[in-house]
């Protein structure tokens, strides 16, 4: 049997960052990963920037074939440098698919090949897979994909249907609708983006439509099925026909493979294993980190699990999930749509003392620099305490400007300081000063 004092399950953030961590101070590590074309995680090679990189190019008016080129050639490069830099600091790498035998005993699978390891601590860094929702036909019928699948098409589909209105399924709208499809978006949902600033959302609905995006709210899919090649989803009311079907409705995670009932540790209802403040599962020495252990599911949230694995593990503790404060989020759409902390529904709804402000870009001179007028910035301020308890930030460049909030939140900052903060001119940045004089 393989003895380590640490093994990591899945090359995620936080694992392969804790990997190498961990290795240097001179601990035996190995990073079990089943799949080569998976070194660095989800975000490097399937998720976050493959994604952000077949952005750009849409942006830049590249064809298919070379967006889909320049996004390859970008995760092989990382891809690489990742497997390096864990190698590169004696870690083992392993290729085998991990399960466990017992609480602390893992079968790890290659092929043929068979062989057990057991470790004093154990971290499951799995991350997520699509949720496959039951509807009948879409397990089995061709072209329809995830967002995995999506990604490794040969050539842009005339027609490209969406299942789902959330994060992912409106950034492949824009992405593919920019490199020349015609894209309709099926939304379960009656309302479009229910967890924006109402106006925002009505603005960026307004976009994707004006881009020639087809949204279509309050849809109920009763089943899909193939004639030829076509995709053909039918509904309550009515039938659509595609040339590649996209389901984009939400991930779940990624435990199955695992065989966790050969353990004391504990899931959610929702099927995320369930972890304390430091990150440990029910069973001692044995953790879970990013996307499996049922947080939000961002690389940036599985970095900062890094952070408490580190700081409970080489540390002294004291960083925890009670520590972490705001979490900026940002949608890749056309423009960029981020946002942090609450909205005024929300703010009013909990009966907090606020005010609040929007400014549209178009009253901004860098956006007539730009010569894009399209968003706007919102922001809901505690008129107390003069905190602020919310923003959103819909234009280019949303994704750079709400890390500025962010840092005034988790420092409580107050508002009024931002009406006399300098910024360079002309930027979009600087509409800041504007936007909190409330």
């Amino acid at each position: 049997m393989l003895k380590y004092d640490l093994i990591v399950i899945g090359f995620g953030k936080a694992g392969k960052t804790l990997a190498a961590k961990m290795a240097t101070l001179g601990k035996k590590v190995a990073l079990v990963e089943r799949s080569k074309a998976m070194y660095g995680g989800t975000c490097i090679n399937i998720g976050c920037l493959p994604t952000k990189s077949l952005y750009v190019s849409a942006e830049r008016g590249l064809s298919f074939e070379e967006a889909m080129s320049e996004k390859d050639a970008m995760t092989s490069r990382l891809n690489a440098k990742n497997y390096g830099a864990v190698t590169g600091a004696t870690v083992d790498v392993i290729d085998a698919q991990a399960s466990f035998i017992s609480n602390k005993v893992l079968e790890l699978r290659a092929g043929d090949e068979v062989q057990q390891a057991s470790a004093e601590t154990i971290l499951i860094n799995t991350g997520a897979v699509s949720n496959l929702l039951p509807i009948p036909g879409l397990a089995d019928s061709k072209n329809v994909f995830d967002s995995t699948g999506i990604q490794n098409l040969d050539q842009a589909p005339k027609r490209l249907g969406i299942l789902g209105g959330g994060n992912i399924g409106l950034e492949f709208a824009g992405i593919y609708n920019q490199l020349g499809s015609q894209v309709t978006v099926l939304d379960a949902l009656d309302v479009f983006l229910p967890r924006a600033e109402e106006s925002i959302a009505s603005l960026a609905k307004q976009y994707l439509e004006e881009d020639g995006i087809e949204i279509r709210q309050g849809i109920r899919t009763k089943q899909i099925k193939n004639e030829g090649d076509e995709v053909v989803v039918e509904t309550e009311t009515e039938t659509f026909r595609f040339d590649a079907l996209l389901y984009a409705t939400g991930r779940k995670p990624n435990v199955e493979p695992l065989h966790l009932e050969n353990t004391d540790i504990q899931l959610s209802e929702r099927g995320a294993i369930q972890v304390d403040e430091h990150l440990e599962t029910s069973v001692p020495g044995v953790f879970a980190a990013g996307d499996v252990n049922g947080g939000l599911q961002f690389t940036y949230i599985s970095l900062d699990d890094f952070r408490i694995l580190f700081s409970y593990l080489a540390g002294d503790g004291s960083y925890t999930l009670k520590e972490r404060k705001n979490v900026p989020t940002t949608m890749f759409l056309n423009p960029p749509l981020a946002q942090i902390g609450l909205t005024e529904k929300q703010a009013q709804e909990a009966g907090l003392p606020y005010a609040a402000k929007e400014i549209p870009v178009a009253a901004m001179p860098r956006g007539h620099v730009n010569a894009d007028l399209r968003g706007a910035f919102k922001a809901i301020v505690n008129t107390e305490t003069k905190e602020i308890i919310g923003a959103t930030i819909f234009s280019q460049g949303a994704e750079e400007i709400i890390n500025i909030i962010t840092v005034a939140m988790d420092n409580q900052i107050p508002y009024t300081y931002f009406t006399k903060q300098i910024f360079t001119h002309p930027t979009l940045a600087e509409n800041l000063n504007d936007l909190f004089a409330i």
